[in-house]
């Protein structure tokens, strides 16, 4: 496994690779988990090359956000991409010049929602900082987790609307034991915060048992998340249905509109998110719950 911390050098390292072999690229802000680990397993099952980035994008951070505090693990990051047969590892000091970026990518209708909202500026970071990934490692695929599904949302868009050679690909979301969904910033929380945490999780998966029973009204559902949330005190930042790949919002459950539930709120010293899908009526709904991962894992 190589560590690389230039993008000259890892040029001229990928340079010949992509003429015979396919590349996927796995990029990341490092703190790696299981979830992490998933989506390198994937890059590895499709691909020949696996590279993963390691890179805490000050772009993607608000001035009131956690960069400074944001858990950096780089020497076990390393001990884990090389038991996972990663081939190379790009963790560059900046990708950004001193004078700081001057040209950058906008996020219009994608980004102004959901996160978007408490988070102005914040896909425009995460689609300059891939966009300039993109352009240095030249991958064939490039997986990202589904847990951001917002952000793999726009991450499709960025590489459609700019004719991108790469294509981009969700991997299913990772969950602890008890339902909450894998993070880094998981490991912010205390354990009182921890068990509250996972009623996020429980939100979701009433909303979708209301939908598997044939509910399909949005503000049904929305009004089942809502009071287990309210229950455990929690108020979120937002509890909202939308289109799962144009993210507008959606007041009925129909076949022409396949929707995601989506949640955000602030558990103690870290801002959580989750999603999940819901099904639609009149098909058979695909995939397990989160109530049926749960059951699955114990």
């Amino acid at each position: 496994m190589n560590v690389i911390t230039s993008a000259s050098d890892l040029r001229r390292t990928l340079a010949p690779v992509g003429e015979r072999d396919r590349i996927a690229f796995v990029p990341t802000m490092g703190c790696l988990h299981e979830g992490h680990l998933s989506l390198i397993r994937k890059a590895r099952r499709l691909a020949d090359i696996v590279v993963v980035s390691i890179y805490v994008n000050p772009m993607q951070f608000g001035p009131n956000e956690d960069f400074d505090a944001y858990p950096r693990t780089f020497d076990a990051d390393c001990k884990i991409c090389e038991q996972e047969g990663v081939d190379i590892i790009f963790h560059p000091e900046t990708l950004y010049p001193a004078d700081g970026i001057k040209v950058s990518l906008k996020v219009d209708e994608l980004g102004n929602c959901l996160c978007g909202v408490a988070r102005p500026g914040h896909f425009d970071g995460v689609a300059t900082v891939v966009n300039i990934l993109f352009n240095i490692v030249q991958p064939d695929i490039a997986i990202f987790g589904e847990k951001d599904w917002q952000q793999l949302t726009i991450l499709r868009r960025v590489a459609e609307d700019l004719q991108m050679a790469v294509e981009v690909i969700g991997s299913e979301t990772l969950r602890e034991d008890d339902g909450l969904a894998m993070s880094s910033r998981n490991r912010y929380l205390k354990t009182q915060d921890r068990a509250l945490a996972t009623n996020l999780n429980k939100a979701l998966a009433a909303m979708q048992a209301r939908a598997k029973g044939g509910e399909t009204d949005v503000r049904k559902l929305i009004a089942a998340g809502g009071d287990i949330l309210g229950k455990a005190g929690i108020k979120s930042e937002y509890l909202e249905v939308r289109d799962a790949y144009t993210l507008n919002p959606v007041t009925v459950l129909s076949q022409q509109h396949p929707a995601r539930a989506f949640i955000a709120a602030r558990i103690g010293p870290a801002r959580l998110i989750d999603n999940a899908p819901l099904p639609i009526p009149g098909e058979e709904f695909k995939g397990l719950t989160i109530a049926d991962q749960k059951e699955v894992s114990q």
